[in-house]
This record gives C-alpha cells, sequence and structure tokens, in this order.
C-alpha cells in the first residue's frame, strides 16, 4: 500500500520518489513483479489526476493551482507538439514529466492513447529500476 501511495503521489506535481520505496522493497525481498505493477498502477493513477486536471481546470486554474508558470507550460507544450504523443512515454522524467501530463490533457489527447503510452513507460522504467536494484544487490551480498 505504502508502494502505490507513494508512486501515486510521485506522479503528481508533488516533488516526491516512488524509486526509494520501491528499492527499499525489493531489497527486503519481495516480488519484483508485483512491485512493478503496483507501482506502475500507482503511478499512472498519479498522471491521471494530472491529465484531468488539465482536461477539465484548463490553462489559468492549472497556473493557480499547482503554482506551474507559464513557461513551465509552454516548454511541455512545445516538446508535446516536438514529439508527439510519443513524448508520453517519457512522463516519468523528473521535472518535464508531470507537465507533459497536464498539457496533455489540456490538449484534449485521446484518453486511450494517454493511458498506453504512459503505462508502458513508466512500467518499463520500473522494470529497469528493479533489474538494476537486485542486479547491484548480488554485488553487495
Amino acid at each position: 500500500m505504502g508502494l502505490f501511495i507513494a508512486a501515486f503521489l510521485a506522479a503528481t506535481i508533488l516533488p516526491l520518489s516512488s524509486e526509494i520505496v520501491l528499492s527499499a522493497l525489493l531489497l527486503n525481498g519481495m516480488a519484483p513483479s508485483g512491485l512493478v505493477i503496483i507501482a506502475t498502477t500507482g503511478n499512472v493513477l498519479g498522471s491521471l489526476v494530472n491529465y484531468a486536471l488539465g482536461f477539465w481546470a484548463g490553462r489559468v486554474a492549472i497556473q493557480k493551482w499547482l503554482r506551474m508558470s507559464e513557461d513551465d507550460l509552454l516548454q511541455a507544450e512545445q516538446r508535446f507538439n516536438t514529439y508527439g504523443m510519443l513524448s508520453l512515454c517519457f512522463a516519468w522524467v523528473p521535472i518535464i514529466g508531470d507537465p507533459l501530463t497536464v498539457v496533455a490533457g489540456i490538449l484534449r489527447v485521446s484518453l486511450r492513447w494517454f493511458l498506453v503510452l504512459v503505462t508502458a513507460g513508466k512500467f518499463f522504467r520500473y522494470v529497469v529500476i528493479s533489474y538494476l536494484v537486485l542486479k547491484g544487490s548480488a554485488f553487495v551480498i
């Protein structure tokens, strides 16, 4: 439950990291596959909250409520326009990922594609993190 909450909150505008919780649970012997699914689910749902805020609240409300500057939104929008919907595969990247998911909502990106691309990127990230943590811990043990 803690990993789900950490992953959910980390995907919102809050400056949190789910990787630390995931790593600790992996190092304590919990099943990587289950942890990856839990972390991915929580993180995608957090991104979905950002998408919904952008979709329903719009640009002005987002800037006011989430204290996102016009520059943050413009940069995210430029990245989105430059790289297209595939940029959503990088919604996990710190600093740029959260604004990308908000902009996707503002731009009314298809929810189906949003979920597919964001889920793929976040899932792959958690798989890689899990692999690196477990591979690295083999050298410590």
